[in-house]
């Protein structure tokens, strides 16, 4: 397999790692850099050896069987479009594109063409996130009724995309892959101080029906330094996750119980667990190489990147009218 990356800035730089660590473990024959800046693409292609060109349209040409799409949002329907329809697969980083439109659009070219179509939600494959995933399924929390997520750093916000599409894609996907569900409604507020018109605050509230999910994102909070954190609060235990520490699961065995028509909260300490560390990144692209291959379901196919760039969109909807939107 001939493996491509487009795009080659701070994340694009990291795909062309692990695409020149996986040809090294001869996991793919050979790979293929592509960006618009000649220089830098340049460069870092000589550093790993490697092809280069400044033309996503001439992957195609080139052999190329699959692609990495790190590109700006802007730009990923008009890519990866073109290379789905010319017979490349495209793992295409999140969000997936910046219009439900555009992203339903790319997931139905994907399933004209016959080819796969996967979206970079990493924190999927966050070991300690994993670790946690199991646990749920194997029923060790319970009944899941509570989900509580803070991403908090003190930055300028970025100028092409705010912290809802920035951040909240993240925690968003996170919510309904832990609950294997979508939500009922939900609630957003977006707060745009800095930059006008982007957001540097968002606060969603997501409701399950049987579970209430609350995420906090913010790149104007200078208190805690950079934190990322997760709690999910189950009928039995409830799991804490920092996701700075990759592969720690928190896990506290409080609960409340009745005894003899009184209520009583009771709190038998708490475990730490650690779990296998395997870059995220790495496991992402070797999943969809293999996916790819034998036609595996991905853990974040396109679908998944289209359900949660429709669930933004609810969200900004949420913050104009100032209201809980209902989803169908």
């Amino acid at each position: 397999m001939k493996y491509g990356v487009i795009g080659t800035g701070y994340w694009g730089s990291n795909h062309a790692r692990v695409a020149a660590e996986l040809a090294e473990e001869d996991k793919i024959n050979d790979v293929v850099l592509c960006d618009v800046d000649r220089d830098r693409v340049e460069e870092l292609a000589a550093s790993y050896d490697v092809e280069y060109t400044t033309d996503y349209t001439d992957l195609p040409s080139l052999g190329v069987d699959a692609t990495t799409v790190a590109t700006p949002s802007p730009t990923h329907h008009e890519i990866s479009t073109y290379l789905l329809e010319h017979g490349v697969n495209c793992l295409v980083e999140k969000p997936l594109t910046l219009d439900s439109n555009d992203a339903w659009d790319m997931v139905e070219t994907a399933d004209k063409t016959g080819q796969v179509l996967g979206v970079g939600h990493i924190f999927r494959y966050h070991p300690a996130l994993s670790d946690l995933k199991r646990r749920i399924e194997r029923g060790e929390l319970g009944r899941i009724k509570y989900l509580n997520t803070n991403r908090f750093s003190f930055r300028v916000p970025r100028a092409t995309a705010g912290a809802l599409y920035s951040l909240g894609v993240h925690d968003v996907d996170i919510s309904n892959y832990l609950l294997e569900e979508t939500p009922q409604s939900l609630y957003c507020n977006l707060d745009s101080f800095v930059r006008d018109d982007v957001d540097e605050t968002a606060t969603i509230v997501l409701e399950y029906g049987n579970a209430t999910s609350v995420i906090n994102e913010s790149w104007q909070i200078p208190v805690h330094g950079k934190r990322r954190d997760l709690t999910v609060v189950g009928s039995e235990k409830t799991a804490y996750i920092d996701y700075l520490e990759d592969t720690v699961v928190e896990l506290y065995d409080s609960r409340i119980r009745r005894e003899g028509g009184n209520l009583r909260a009771t709190s038998e300490g708490h475990q730490v667990y650690e779990t296998n560390n395997r870059e995220p990144l790495k496991v992402e692209v070797s999943e969809f190489i293999e996916a790819c291959r034998t036609e595996d379901q991905l853990r974040a196919p396109g679908e998944v990147g289209a359900e949660t760039v429709e669930l933004l969109e609810y969200c900004e909807a949420s913050s104009a009218d100032d209201r809980v939107v209902s989803l169908d």
